[in-house]
């Protein structure tokens, strides 16, 4: 039963359809130097000077995610400045100065991801809208700590994630108190499914 909070991003599953998620991703740079942490499972966005940036924004009417979000970060690579040696990393550390720095993610705009709620997700919500909780990740796991906002169904198509699927097994089950969910971005979020461009 997943009746403790501890949320842990989104974790790609599979992807719409039934297809195995194979662990396939896009290497995007990350700009030397930016300042701000992105944790894996992290949500990101295409800037306008086409590196990649943390969405902050929790992808709602009020605060929706930025024109370019892309996908979900899952680690990254660059030369370390310190050690000078190529490193792979769960998550990258603001202000990282590194010419080389490239972001895994997973931007297939079909992927489902696994995503704890904040509450409890009642059956009757599936297929609704959720934004989500933005709260800071661990630099210990390098693991993003992203939550289902449970507050936030609604039908209204400008919303992040569209909920499609619960998590169901021995340790979660649909309702519980902070209920395991399966999301994908919704149509017009995601910037390969939007056809307003970024730059």
């Amino acid at each position: 039963m997943a009746t403790t909070a501890a949320p842990y991003g989104l974790r790609p599953i599979n992807l719409i359809g039934g297809q195995v998620f194979a662990g396939s991703t896009r290497l995007l740079p990350i700009a030397s130097g930016y300042a701000a942490n992105i944790f894996f499972g992290d949500i990101v966005a295409i800037a306008t000077n086409g590196t990649i940036v943390k969405v902050t924004t929790v992808g709602t009417n009020a605060d929706p995610f930025p024109a370019g979000t892309v996908g979900v970060f899952l680690g990254c690579t660059y030369t370390d400045p310190n050690m000078k040696y190529k490193l792979q990393t769960q998550y990258w550390p603001t202000g990282t100065v590194a010419s080389d720095a490239q972001a895994y993610v997973c931007d297939d705009p079909d992927a489902l991801f696994q995503i704890q709620a904040n509450g409890a997700v009642a059956q009757a919500l599936l297929a609704s809208n959720f934004g989500v909780v933005q709260t800071a990740g661990s630099t210990t796991t390098g693991d993003s700590k992203i939550a289902l906002d449970a507050s936030t169904s609604a039908t209204t198509s400008t919303i992040g994630l569209r909920l499609v699927d619960f998590v169901n097994g021995p340790f979660s089950t649909v309702g519980d108190a902070y209920t395991d969910c399966i999301v994908k971005f919704n149509f017009g979020i995601h910037t390969y499914y939007n056809g307003t461009g970024v730059a």
